[in-house]
């Protein structure tokens, strides 16, 4: 029988970081004699050396706790680490861009690095960052987590750390995965299938292993749960949702500036924007995802100093985002007074706010002309309209986006012995990925324009095939008949996104034979040739700004590529083994030259040791110099204009700014505007749904980054008391020159904390507003918002420190107990864009500026019992410290109630115009998850696993829908930290031949 002891078995190396004998896995038992040689694989250092402690902590994951936990996909659970915080994941709806990332010690994705076997994995976007969907988990031993700088080992992007997935190693036999996983509301099914077959032949010499897995995983919506059914504004705690609405809100040109239409539809409500549409029922909290993956590696020993190898990976997978049906959103559209489809009230209204006469309208409403006569004259009477007719077209279906990847990553090398001690390795890397997203759903400009302009026979001005004319002013079920609903949004959009890795990489490692005590001096020196490209190619409705209605955004294409060159060196020096003062002392060192075709030469260089004081107590430490040069995306991407978040806008109404404040805001409109008009009049609505442009893109003048990392600690393993080990380290991590762009917050504090004329933060320049609203939303063709330039002024600084224990030990001759904690406290993680910028922390806090929360202290505590060596049953426990409102972002919004009680009577937030954050929505209190899994070897070839996870249903805290971030704050949630499917069951079986 299989007995349960993936935590007796790693205990030392898991928590001590020492080097991770990756032990050959079976399907069935074998003798002894036909068992292949261990192969040492250290995760942070190029040494191969079975008696390395290193000087950096390596937290492990192994293949039995993932089978405890019946994880499906590796973002699942390292996004769980408490040394990592969510990034995008299949939480993510609104923002996911079809992959998943590792965002380790919360200071960016594109910061740590993620390998396979200890070798750089295809990348899945222009980024350079790796997609978790495409690791194949069926064939994984163990994770290796290293979280602190490692770029003198494995170059750029690792500078807060390193994933490593190592695989399983001579495999022999057949291995057979089946799970199936549901929520108890009854959604959110999870399927998964793999096959992994391997043997070994000519006497062990050789190995060969083929792995085949299918994954299908369906949507869970966020109208199927109580908390997110209904949108609710972080401002006001009432209903909340978009002013794209049905029926529609029209901005200008009306008596009173805007207005939403009556419930008859026959007129404008002026003023009145009191029905905003809930879009949350149609968005989800688990995205669609179906995976197909290959995985097969082979090797065979040719003589004793050779031995051939290869690996090769293959995935193809469909993830699916879906948010609420469009519309016509914030655009301005030019209407036809004589449109048959704008009823006589409001056309009257029109007029009204037109200025024209009553003969004027009426003759302008009965023309039966376009802008020219049938003689092609001009027609005098025709009377166009610039208006905003915010509509949702929910008779159009959602907007959906299909991103199909497909991947392939080959490895071949030989590796083998130069001398005794000395051995070499050598291999290269090639590797593409594409991704096409395939858009439905959604309006195109061009056409919506063409369906707007319409004779009173209901004929399009503009002649063109299949236009029909669609109608913005009808209510629900009224939008126009289906020719027209297909000619506005009948077309798809594709954009098209490929990247390639080439590696070439040659290590010589061993010992030099001779040392300062009786172990020699081991060694690790090499180089390594990387050249990586990237592209982005769209159609031209999707690369040009404003051409496809409530995408949020254009996609430019983007060309990329760059090499580098390394050379790099490692020692490790054993100084005094078995004195009185020290067990072993141990230095080690490292340095990395590197020469890039965009940035030039970088040195960066590591120094630690380890001090075993007495057996089983070791103090370590490590310092490293490590850089990390900007990548494609952020080199190349063309500038373009997208949307961020913000809840209030300081030039909105109810009332209209004055003094500074208005100059302020008038700076940011052009004269004479319809804007700037309504910004006078306080008539200027706050963002829509929270959601305003920015404008950003690369910048091919950046240069590297540098961060300064070092980490201190203990561990601890008495033989006292056996079975317990514990260890205890601080991180401290400083990047400076870092890439990267103000945040929100950053862009309208420089300039509304002193908000005037003269203060350059306040210009066009860097923030650019509607000209026909005045609002930062709108058409990102006239409206680019807040631009937020990316440079290298960016500083980041994270600390704090991680605590991880082991206790395992036999109760009786028939039950064993594992006890397991690992936890980090984060001390602060703070980012300041430009030198007289906030130096924020968002350790503890939430906002538009914070992205994904940070809790200051986060664990993960496991307990097992193991009886009579056939059943296990195993509690996960997980904690998350309490968060609260930016305080930043708080304070400024009370201070600006204060200020002006007339726009804002209310302090406290209960103002409809929504000045201040609901206090009820300002904390997030401290979350206790539970899993339970229950396993039972019912033979030598079948494993059955239970689980349930969630074990007490907890729902996530509500905070509304504009707090944070759209990626992260959705549904009224943070769907990424905090559960928000609720209770799952899972049950698989694993058969083993």
């Amino acid at each position: 029988m299989r007995k349960y002891s993936n935590l007796k078995a790693s205990v030392a190396p898991m928590v001590l970081g020492l080097a991770m004998v990756s032990t050959p896995a079976f399907a069935q038992d074998q003798e002894a004699a036909e068992t292949a040689e261990s192969v040492i694989v250290v995760t942070g250092s190029r040494i191969s050396n079975p008696n390395l402690e290193l000087s950096s902590p390596v937290g492990v994951v192994t293949s039995e706790e993932l089978e405890l936990r019946q994880t499906n996909t590796a973002e699942q659970f390292l996004r769980e680490l408490p040394s990592a915080i969510p990034s995008t994941g299949s939480a993510v709806n609104n923002g996911n861009g079809g992959s998943s990332f590792v965002n380790l010690r919360g200071i960016g994705s594109q910061r740590n690095l993620v390998l396979l076997d200890g070798r750089r994995f295809v990348p899945a976007d222009t980024t350079g960052r790796v997609d978790l969907n495409s690791i194949p988990l069926a064939v994984i031993e163990r994770t290796d987590v290293l979280t602190g700088g490692a770029t003198t080992t494995y170059g750029a992007d690792a500078i807060s750390g390193v994933v490593n997935f190592i695989t399983k190693r001579d495999f022999a036999g057949v291995e057979i995965n089946l799970s199936e996983q549901i929520t108890e509301e009854g959604d959110g099914n999870v399927f998964r299938a793999d096959m992994t077959i391997g043997a070994n032949f000519d006497d062990g010499r050789g190995n060969v292993v083929l792995s085949v897995g299918y994954q299908d995983q369906d949507a869970v919506y966020q109208g199927d749960r109580s908390f997110g059914e209904n949108n609710i504004s972080s401002y006001t705690g009432d209903a909340g949702g978009s002013s794209n609405a049905i029926p529609a809100v029209i901005v200008g040109p009306i008596p009173g500036g805007f207005g939403q239409i009556a419930p008859d539809g026959q007129t404008v409500l002026s003023g009145v924007f009191d029905r905003p549409f809930n879009f949350n029922p149609f968005n989800i909290f688990q995205t669609p995802f179906e995976r197909f993956n290959i995985f097969s590696s082979a090797r065979y020993e040719i003589n004793e100093n050779v031995e051939v190898y290869s690996q090769a990976a293959f995935s193809k997978q469909t993830v699916s985002t879906i948010i609420a049906p469009g519309g016509s959103f914030f655009n301005n559209y030019d209407i036809n007074l004589n449109n048959p489809t704008i009823p006589d009230g409001i056309a009257n209204q029109f007029c009204a706010g037109l200025g024209l006469t009553a003969a004027q309208c009426t003759a302008g409403r009965n023309t039966q002309f376009g802008p020219t006569l049938a003689d092609g004259s001009a027609n005098p009477d025709f009377v166009n309209i610039n208006t905003q007719v915010r509509r949702r077209s929910i008779e159009a279906g959602t907007r959906d986006s299909i991103y199909t990847s497909t991947l392939f990553n080959m490895v071949v090398g030989a590796r083998g012995a130069i001398t005794d001690n000395i051995s070499y390795d050598v291999s290269g890397t090639y590797g593409e990925s594409e991704r096409i997203q395939t858009q439905t759903g959604f309006f195109r400009r061009s056409r919506l324009d063409d369906a707007l302009y319409v004779l009173p026979d209901g004929t399009c001005i503009s002649g063109n095939d299949g236009c029909a004319p669609i109608n913005l002013f009808g209510l629900e079920g009224d939008l126009g008949s289906q020719a027209a609903i297909d000619y506005v949004s009948g077309l798809t959009q594709q954009v098209i996104t490929k990247t390639s890795i080439a590696t070439v990489n040659a290590s010589v490692t061993g010992d030099l034979g001779f040392g300062i005590s009786e172990t020699p001096i081991q060694f690790a020196v090499g180089g390594e040739y990387r050249s990586f490209t990237a592209s982005r190619v769209s159609d031209d409705a999707s690369k040009t700004p404003g051409a496809v209605v409530g995408a949020g955004g254009a996609a430019p294409d983007i060309f990329g590529s760059y090499d580098v060159y390394d050379a790099f060196g490692e020692v490790s020096i054993p100084v005094f083994e078995g004195e009185s003062f020290a067990e072993s002392l141990t230095v080690d060192l490292g340095a990395r030259y590197s020469d890039y075709s965009t940035a030039g030469t970088e040195f960066t260089w590591k120094a630690g040791g380890s001090w075993e004081v007495i057996p089983g107590l070791t103090f370590r430490g490590n310092y490293q110099r490590s850089s990390r040069a900007p990548n494609i995306g952020e080199l190349f991407a063309p500038v373009s204009t997208g949307l961020s978040n913000l809840g209030s806008d300081p030039c909105a109404g109810p009332t209209a700014p004055t003094g500074n404040l208005l100059a302020a805001c008038l700076l940011q409109v052009p004269a004479g505007s319809t804007g700037a008009a309504a910004i006078q009049a306080g008539t200027l609505l706050q963002p829509a749904a929270g959601q305003i442009n920015i404008t950003t893109g690369g910048n091919p003048n950046l240069g590297t980054e540098t961060a300064k990392t070092w980490t201190v600690g203990t561990a601890f393993q008495p033989d006292a008391i056996p079975g317990f080990a514990l260890t205890v380290d601080y991180f401290n991590i400083k990047v400076t020159g870092a890439v990267s762009s103000p945040t929100v917050g950053d862009a309208v504090d420089a300039c509304f904390l002193a908000p005037s004329a003269t203060n350059p933060a306040c210009g066009p320049t860097f923030i650019s507003r509607n000209p026909a609203t005045g609002g930062l939303d709108g058409d990102p063709s006239t409206t680019r918002g807040l631009i937020l330039q990316q440079s290298n002024l960016g500083r980041i600084a994270t600390d704090g420190i991680d605590l991880s224990m082991r206790y395992n030990t036999d109760l009786s001759d028939m039950i064993s107990l594992s006890l397991s904690f690992d936890g980090t406290w984060t001390n602060k993680n703070t980012f300041q864009a430009t030198a007289t910028g906030l130096d924020r922390d968002c350790v503890g806090f939430y906002s538009v500026n914070c992205g994904s929360p940070q809790s200051e202290f986060a664990f993960s505590q496991r307990t097992s019992m193991t009886f009579d060596e056939d059943y296990t049953l195993s509690l996960r426990w997980r904690y998350l410290s309490a968060l609260q409102y930016e305080p930043a972002v708080n304070n400024a919004e009370i201070a600006a109630a204060l200020a002006d009680p007339a726009g804002c009577p209310d302090a406290l937030g209960a103002d409809p115009g929504g000045c201040v954050v609901n206090p009820e929505f300002t904390t997030i209190p401290a979350e206790h998850y539970f899993d339970l899994s229950f396993q039972w070897d019912v033979s030598e070839n079948v494993l059955f696993t239970l689980t349930a996870q969630n074990l007490l249903n907890n729902k996530p805290k509500l905070v509304g829908s504009d707090i944070g971030s759209t990626s992260y704050n959705s549904g009224n949630v943070y769907p990424s930290s905090y559960d928000a499917l609720g209770r799952r069951y899972g049950a698989s079986v694993k058969f083993t031949f």
